[in-house]
């Protein structure tokens, strides 16, 4: 049988099968809840967070044992929303959980492994041979446009890679990235000797060059690209990274080098950037990261500490100034940890079940959200695709999560059939 008489006897395109069903419709932006949240901090801890240790903690368990006993590795903390608690770590966070709901029921079911973790959490699609998706960033840098135009629409502090990137969209929709949030972006501080006038004269110099690249063209992309930068570059957008502007007590308050990151991230945000990626994996703490096997979980409570401090500053500082509203703080990581312990006394890797967190962007927030079984092993009530976490934070900006994009003459919803999570929305 050909293709074609094998879709007419299936009836699924027939004229009888279109009338009646909506599978192929697109929900309208009136079916989807609608946010007013204008910014987007994504907070990343790669690696892969254990939620039993963190968000989603359970009945204690003994790493050290003779056999290991599984379980949370720390206590509990009652937070100030009845019912719910936290690891004994968190307990800054804890305070403001009103604030934030830790989504336990995040699941997928691909290989446990970091780069296809990493992928799938930033982009919301498993990786293919035929496209590169683009990453949750650069669809809302893309779609929604920076607050103001003398800033980039997606900026990333930490390293770059493609699970970050535009795909797709092309280099029109890529990032501004710094490690460094002494120094500030690389590349776009002008030596003392170059004058706005030599720059204008470069530029002039560049013009008819660039002048023949063809419109549509990759390349014409990245000359886009290059005349943002050139746009960018100089003190009128170098002057966000000077952390040094705030009060000593304010720098104190966020903590180490990754709260730092925080704050340069609120700081960001009030320059009108729409979407800020802020990567938490900073090895020398506890010698793993998030990436807890073996020795990395004895030491996993100096990283849970250090996000407690900045997350709680970072939630704080923005009520404070009246943005936290139209801040959505987005916590990703690649996927979950199980309860049992491993032979050296870390732990494995889980996606069938793991906590992600939202806090902020006018969400009715609720301290936790979904439940899971007495190791957060298995889901019981409220499960939560990635899909549907992208789905949440794209509604919650007031992007119907059904929106199409397009590769090439492909359309492609930006997020994968993704439903936000309606008991979020008022």
């Amino acid at each position: 049988m050909d293709r074609r008489n094998f879709i007419k006897q299936s009836g699924v395109l027939t004229g009888a099968a279109l009338a009646g069903s909506s599978v192929f419709a697109s929900p309208s932006a009136g079916d989807m809840p609608q946010g007013k949240a204008e910014h987007v901090i994504f907070i990343w801890l790669g690696g892969g967070m254990a939620q039993i240790d963190t968000l989603d903690p359970k009945t204690r368990g003994n790493s050290k044992a003779s056999p290991k006993v599984a379980g949370s590795e720390y206590g509990t903390v009652d937070t100030i929303v009845p019912g719910v608690q936290f690891c004994e770590h968190l307990h800054r966070t804890a305070k403001l959980a009103d604030r934030l709901t830790a989504m336990r029921t995040v699941n997928h079911h691909l290989i446990d492994e970091h780069a296809f973790g990493t992928n799938f959490v930033h982009t919301g699609r498993v990786t293919t041979g035929s496209i590169t998706y683009p990453s949750i960033g650069s669809i809302i840098g893309h779609v929604r446009g920076a607050a103001n135009p003398d800033v980039p629409a997606y900026m990333l502090i930490g390293y770059p890679n493609v699970s970050r990137g535009p795909g797709f969209l092309g280099a029109k929709a890529g990032y501004v990235y710094l490690v460094d949030t002494e120094s500030g972006p690389s590349g776009f501080s002008r030596p003392e000797d170059v004058t706005p006038l030599r720059v204008e004269r470069r530029r002039q110099l560049l013009e008819p060059l660039t002048a023949r690249v063809p419109n549509g063209s990759v390349i014409a992309q990245y000359r886009t690209a290059q005349t943002e930068a050139l746009r960018l570059a100089g003190p009128d957008f170098m002057r966000h990274f000077r952390l040094k502007d705030e009060s000593a007590d304010l720098r104190s308050s966020y903590g180490g080098e990754f709260g730092q990151r925080c704050l340069l991230a609120r700081r960001l945000v009030q320059a009108g950037v729409r979407f800020i990626e802020v990567s938490h994996n900073l090895n020398f703490i506890n010698g793993t990261g998030w990436d807890t096997h073996n020795e990395g979980q004895q030491n996993q409570h100096l990283l849970i500490k250090e996000l407690d401090i900045a997350l709680s500053a970072l939630i704080t500082d923005l009520e404070q100034r009246g943005i936290l509203d139209k801040t959505l703080i987005a916590i990703g990581t690649e996927f979950g940890r199980p309860a049992a312990y491993d032979g050296r006394g870390g732990r494995g890797h889980q996606g069938t079940c793991f906590s992600l967190l939202l806090a902020g962007g006018g969400l009715k927030h609720q301290g936790a959200y979904g439940v899971t079984d007495e190791l957060s092993k298995k889901i019981v009530e409220n499960p939560v695709s990635v899909a549907d976490f992208h789905a949440t934070i794209h509604a919650a900006l007031g992007i119907n999560p059904a929106h199409e994009l397009f590769a090439g003459s492909r359309p492609v919803p930006i997020t994968d059939h993704g439903t936000p999570v309606a008991a979020l929305f008022a």
